[in-house]
């Protein structure tokens, strides 16, 4: 039987991944997490797994040779928060652990497969895999781009190293704006579907960030991709375990915080009998409003993202992403659902 490792499985990303595993039939899951934060064993509650590990623990007792033959390890575990100023336990947490696990998993023969961040490029206008676009804006950004800039240190720049047989796969995947369910944990940090559909639930409207950055009021553009294409590609990656690299994992199409707000409002009025409205409509009767953009946020704000998708298709991984209508919407209906 084929045994899996998850770490960060009580968080978003993991825990979808951990279901994406069950669909396919597979039980014998490590699941790897900090519960400190105990509402989080819900994203794991109706999942199926072999054994649960203190993420205190795991890392060390892994590169011991502790819980035998792994396939695979899909290290989702880090401090995700951006807006983290603690640039010590970052560093810790992000960069130092990721390292560690690279080197047990390159002794122990098992395949990695993590999760890097668009943070990665920050300021930059262009989101290609490539050092002369990586510009991250916070210490977050740039604990992930260190961990990228050592993988190409150690499989090469292109991972030819990996290629040539000399490494287990290693394949990082830059996620853009994640969005969809068991993402409630994350407070401040979860998107901005799960923030807005709560927000008019209880208010009646969705508030939106003014101008800011050269774009009118809720014309900022983000790359959303809804949580089940990023379990599909991660799950393509596992079943071609002869490819490695550094890939965007977003749809290739950056779209308005309007259209999320758009699709929110527009998927509760539906499942409550009432039709959808367009954008202007929904500002005439103060379903939608906008708000000064904050001082907190000014100079760290990305206001433009969109995966450059050319890597990521000449592996052969034609997987179709969901528009932000189609994903926000079936969203919306799963946190309806959940009450």
């Amino acid at each position: 039987m084929t045994r899996i490792v998850v770490t960060g499985a009580a968080g978003f990303i993991g825990s979808n991944l951990i279901k994406g595993l069950n669909a396919r039939g597979m039980r014998d899951i490590i699941a790897v997490d900090d519960l400190t934060q105990g509402d989080k064993f819900r994203n794991l509650a109706e999942l199926q797994i072999s054994d649960y590990v203190d993420a205190d623990e795991f890392y060390d007792d892994y590169a011991s040779g502790s819980y035998g033959q792994v396939e695979a390890i899909f290290h989702e575990g880090a401090c995700s928060d951006t807006m983290e100023m603690n640039g010590k336990y970052m560093m810790q947490n992000n960069f130092a652990t990721s390292v560690k696990l690279y080197q047990a998993c390159q002794k122990r023969g098992a395949r990695l497969l993590y999760a890097s961040s668009a943070a990665t490029y920050g300021g930059s206008d262009t989101f290609r895999e490539e050092p002369a676009f990586e510009r991250p804006l916070n210490v977050y950004g740039y604990s992930k781009l260190l961990f990228d800039q050592r993988m190409r240190q150690e499989c090469g720049h292109e991972f030819h190293r990996a290629f040539a047989g000399k490494t287990m796969q290693v394949v990082g995947f830059r996620y853009f704006n994640v969005y969809g369910p068991r993402e409630q944990h994350k407070g401040r940090m979860a998107s901005v579907a799960f923030h807005q559909f709560n927000q008019f639930k209880a208010e009646g409207k969705v508030k939106l960030f003014g101008e800011y950055g050269g774009y009118a009021a809720g014309a900022q553009m983000r790359d959303f991709v809804f949580i089940d294409d990023v379990v599909a590609v991660n799950l393509w990656f596992f079943d071609h375990p002869g490819v490695s690299g550094i890939f965007n994992l977003g749809t290739g199409r950056a779209q308005p915080f309007n259209d999320v707000a758009s699709a929110t409002v527009n998927a509760l009025r539906q499942l409550n009998g009432q039709a959808a409205l367009p954008l202007d409509e929904l500002m005439a009767q103060g379903l939608l409003e906008y708000v000064p953009f904050p001082e907190a946020l000014r100079g760290k704000y990305q206001c433009y993202t969109q995966a450059d998708l050319t890597a990521l298709r000449a592996t052969g991984c034609d997987h179709v992403f969901a528009d932000v209508h189609t994903g926000v919407s079936s969203y919306v209906a799963n946190l309806a659902q959940q009450g």
